[in-house]
């Protein structure tokens, strides 16, 4: 058998464990090191970063800055800018990253699957035909073909156009 090392998982794993951290969405929301953070851009009520767990390269996560767990707890000026942001986001995946297609989804409470549940975010995960195999079922590994940083800097440039949208 061969062996597929992942050793970046070992952070998340480490993450989950630490819950006197505080909530991660909330730090990523204060100004300053958006690289370092992969946040693509700041909105008035939400900003858009990349999942540093991606499901597949480009994976987005859309988060508003109040820390709410609950999309009744959002106001409509909220709402409206998530969605907004949803949108546009898959257009600059599906342009940027040649992407065919997209799941959007929102996962609500642990049974839900969110792996931060006091938080409300929506994920934006670009899709390729053909672009599932054997692994994540086999071995519960996923295959990244590129460097977060790297998409990260592909991506960029398209989301700061975004600050001229409300």
């Amino acid at each position: 058998m061969n062996n597929l090392w992942a050793p970046w998982r070992m952070q998340f794993i480490e993450d989950l464990r630490d819950t006197a951290r505080g909530c991660v969405f909330c730090e990523l929301c204060a100004a300053g090191e958006d690289r370092a953070r992969l946040v693509l851009a700041r909105h008035p009520h939400a900003y858009i970063v990349m999942n540093r767990y991606p499901y597949n390269s480009g994976h987005l996560l859309i988060v508003p800055h109040r820390h709410v767990s609950a999309l009744t707890a959002l106001g409509s000026e909220e709402h409206g800018e998530l969605m907004k942001l949803t949108g546009h986001s898959v257009d600059i995946l599906m342009r940027v990253l040649n992407a065919e297609g997209a799941n959007c989804g929102i996962n609500m409470g642990k049974a839900g699957g969110a792996g931060i549940v006091d938080h409300v975010h929506i994920h934006v995960v670009p899709r390729w035909c053909g672009d599932t195999n054997f692994m994540p079922i086999i071995s519960d590994t996923r295959s990244m073909p590129e460097y977060l940083e790297n998409t990260y800097d592909r991506l960029v440039g398209e989301f700061k156009k975004l600050s001229d949208i409300q």
